[in-house]
Order: C-alpha cells, then sequence, then structure tokens
C-alpha cells in the first residue's frame, strides 16, 4: 500500500514504523474473514483492512474525527487478521500507532476519560486489592460489565502454599497486576506444578504490570515506564553468577506473554534500554512452553497414578487470541497435555476466534464483548469436560461471566492432578 506521509509524521519514529508496516497490504481482504468485529457488525471499517485505510488516510493528512477513533476503538487487538494475512502485516502495532496519534487529535468525553483513567491506574494499583473488597460489597448495584468483573466472594486459594525447595533450574515468574487479587491460585499452581518438575520459581517483589494495560488504553509512556521498571526489578536475577541466574522469565498470563516478548520492539529506541529489552525478550516464555520438561519429569508419576482402563480426563479448552495469534502458540497445550492424560478439546467451531475479553475491553465495549463471549461459550457448549480451561486471566474470567462450568487456567487442573498423584 503506497503511503505519503504528512510533514507532522515523516522522520518520525512511528510514522517511519507506521509506513513500513502500511507498505505490506495488499489490500486482499483476508483479514475480514477472520475478524470478530467485522462478523458481528459488517461494517468495512470495523474490520482490519478498513481500519488499516483510516490510519493511512490520518497519516497522509485527512482529517480526525471521533468516527476514527470509534472504530479503532472497536478493534480487539486479537490478532486474528495477522494469522490470517499472507503478507505479514503487523496490524497489531499498527493499530496500536494509530490509536496513540488518534488519542492526541481527538479529545474524549469526560466519562471516558476517567473510565480509562479508573482502568490505568486503579488496575495496577496497591489499591485495587481493597478496592475489590468493597466492590463485592455493593457488587448488586454496580453496572452489568462492572459486576461480571467482581466475583461475589475472593478465590480461596487451597492449602497447598508456595513451594519452599531450591531447585538448580531457576525462572523468574510475572505475577501479574490484577491476577494475585482475583485468581492467585493461578500462580501458586504454577510455581508448584514447576517445582514438582525440578524448577524453582523466582518473583521479583517490583515488578508489576507488564505494560500492556496503559500502552492498549493510548497511554504510551506509562506504558514505557512499566516496561522499565519491570526489566530493572528483574535484571539482578538474570545477570545472577553462574547457578544464581533465571533461565527464563514465565508467564501464565498470555496477554503478558506477548507484550514482555515485544520488550525489545517497545525500547528499541531507548539508548538505556534497548539491549535489556532484547535480552528480556528473549527470555520470555509462556508456561506452556515449559510443558515438554513437564512431561519429561512429571509423565511416569501421573501415568503410575492412572489405572490402565482410566479414560483421559476431558478438557474443554479455549486457546486465548494471545497465546495462538499473538505468540504464535498453537496445539502445544493441547498435545502436552494430552501426553499427561487429558483429552483436551476447542470448540469445533470458531476456536480461532476472540472470546471478547481482549483486556479492558469487556468494560469498554460491553455490548460487542457479550455478543462474542456468548459465541464462544455456544460453541463450546458440546465440548466434554467437567471443567472450562484457558491459558489467560482476562478470558477466564469474562468466560465465567456467562458460563454454567466452572471456568480455570488449565495449570490449575494440572496441579490438581500432579497433588493428587503426590499423595498416592
Amino acid at each position: 500500500m503506497q503511503t505519503h506521509l504528512a510533514p507532522e509524521f515523516a522522520g518520525t519514529p512511528e510514522g517511519e514504523a507506521a509506513e513500513a508496516i502500511l507498505r505490506k497490504c495488499v489490500h486482499c481482504g483476508f483479514c475480514t474473514a477472520t475478524c470478530p468485529t467485522y462478523q458481528l457488525l459488517g461494517d468495512e471499517l470495523d474490520s482490519p483492512r478498513g481500519r488499516i485505510y483510516l490510519i493511512k488516510q490520518m497519516l497522509e493528512g485527512a482529517p480526525v474525527t471521533s468516527t476514527t477513533q470509534t472504530h479503532l476503538d472497536r478493534c480487539l487487538t486479537c490478532r486474528n487478521c495477522e494469522t490470517t494475512c499472507p503478507s505479514g502485516v503487523q496490524y497489531g502495532q499498527l493499530v496500536d500507532i494509530g490509536r496513540r496519534l488518534v488519542e492526541a487529535k481527538v479529545p474524549r468525553s469526560n466519562k471516558e476519560r476517567t473510565v480509562r483513567w479508573l482502568l490505568k491506574e486503579g488496575l495496577t494499583s496497591k489499591a485495587f486489592k481493597p478496592a475489590m473488597t468493597v466492590g463485592r460489597s455493593v457488587r448488586s448495584l454496580l453496572p452489568e460489565a462492572l459486576r461480571d468483573k467482581v466475583p461475589a466472594q475472593a478465590e480461596k486459594v487451597p492449602a497447598q502454599r508456595w513451594p519452599q525447595r531450591a531447585h538448580a533450574r531457576k525462572v523468574l515468574m510475572l505475577a501479574g497486576c490484577v491476577q494475585p487479587t482475583l485468581m492467585p491460585n493461578i500462580n501458586v499452581a504454577t510455581a508448584r506444578v514447576l517445582d514438582a518438575a525440578g524448577i524453582q520459581t523466582v518473583i521479583a517483589a517490583s515488578a508489576g504490570c507488564c505494560g500492556a494495560l496503559r500502552s492498549h488504553l493510548a497511554d504510551h509512556e506509562g506504558g514505557l515506564a512499566d516496561m522499565r521498571r519491570n526489566i530493572d526489578a528483574w535484571w539482578p536475577h538474570i545477570e545472577a553468577a553462574s547457578g544464581a541466574a533465571v533461565e527464563a522469565i514465565v508467564m501464565n498470563a498470555s496477554a503478558c506473554g506477548v507484550t514482555v516478548k515485544e520488550y525489545g520492539l517497545h525500547l528499541a529506541h531507548d539508548a538505556r534500554y534497548a539491549d535489556k529489552a532484547r535480552r528480556v525478550s528473549e527470555l520470555a516464555r509462556d508456561v506452556s512452553e515449559l510443558l515438554p520438561d513437564v512431561v519429561a519429569v512429571l509423565g511416569p508419576l501421573l501415568a503410575t497414578a492412572r489405572d490402565e482402563d482410566d479414560e483421559p480426563i476431558p478438557l474443554a479448552y479455549h486457546p486465548p487470541c494471545t497465546l495462538q495469534h499473538g505468540q504464535k502458540l498453537r496445539g502445544q497445550v493441547e498435545k502436552h497435555l494430552g501426553e499427561l492424560g487429558f483429552a483436551v478439546r476447542t470448540a469445533p467451531v470458531d476456536a480461532h476466534l476472540c472470546c471478547g475479553s481482549a483486556g479492558t475491553y469487556s468494560v469498554l465495549q460491553p455490548e460487542l464483548a457479550g455478543q462474542l463471549r456468548d459465541r464462544k461459550l455456544a460453541s463450546l457448549q458440546d465440548v466434554p469436560g467437567a471443567v472450562l480451561v484457558s491459558a489467560n486471566i482476562g478470558c477466564i474470567q469474562h468466560l465465567q461471566g456467562g458460563s454454567g462450568r466452572p471456568v480455570k487456567h488449565w495449570i490449575e487442573v494440572l496441579d490438581e492432578a500432579v497433588s493428587a498423584a503426590l499423595k498416592r
């Protein structure tokens, strides 16, 4: 796609990055077939190709209006279009650039600014936990979009606590911003499974939000500040002496994994952090990428704990967009959990489509998010399994709001199986 940048964008890092991405687009329209919002709304401007045109027009100096902002806001950033695109258009990076530029040109209403500020500051704040306690007490009075995000009761973490054994193999784990409050068992289960496989999990106390939340709300500098803080927190563990250094940085929230794997891209122009950011991205792993090691150590244990005629445990699985499209990790969870005695099945149709969570999207675009959730749950309805499993806290929480079955992280289910096997 030929592009002629307006003077205000010519020669700028954002303008040059956007132009390079735009030039890969060949107008083929394959992306429209796998775009969730285009499927729901049928509007070309609510498809990746349409949004690319809007961004192109802005970069060439065309007037930017609230209509442009609305269509960019409706994008889930699920990156399904990137998986579909035959030309390798990096749409996720492009739409983030477009949103930042539009944000500087189109004022939002006071209500919009307030909601977005509360999301990016509140969800990453130390006050989030006490705020959730208050939220539960007034849950029935909250708007539906927020009520679904506030569990009626705090999650009860099982009696098993964080493992205390030291191992030669060590990994850092990002605890996340909301996960320790909303679903603390995910982190505990991750540490326990890795411990059973001979891998020690370390958390750097001063690390926090991965930066995705602020970045996707067009707070570019705030997102970069989060990334730099995490790098500073992790660096002593990365550079530690032989035997104490970590071999990877593990994420059990696939949305965080996408972001951390792209730290090198986000901080490429930062002279102080570029090299460190690139190193952090090289070390970043979704926890599913450690499953081959888990299978090698724990596979025999779980096999021994099963009777010969036991059927594999059925699990209905929703692979998050950030795992299958963002990190390009497709089929690993299904394959390796299958080797551990589970029968993991995805939806027979639309397994590649977004559930509608998409970070803060389900709060900012509740109607579209609700429609996508209902479609996802309908497609999973006949998939066997006492629980639904996923790989990202946002998907888990969003699906649970409309599901009659419990929704968990797959690592929690694996932890339960390992714990039961160890007790036999």
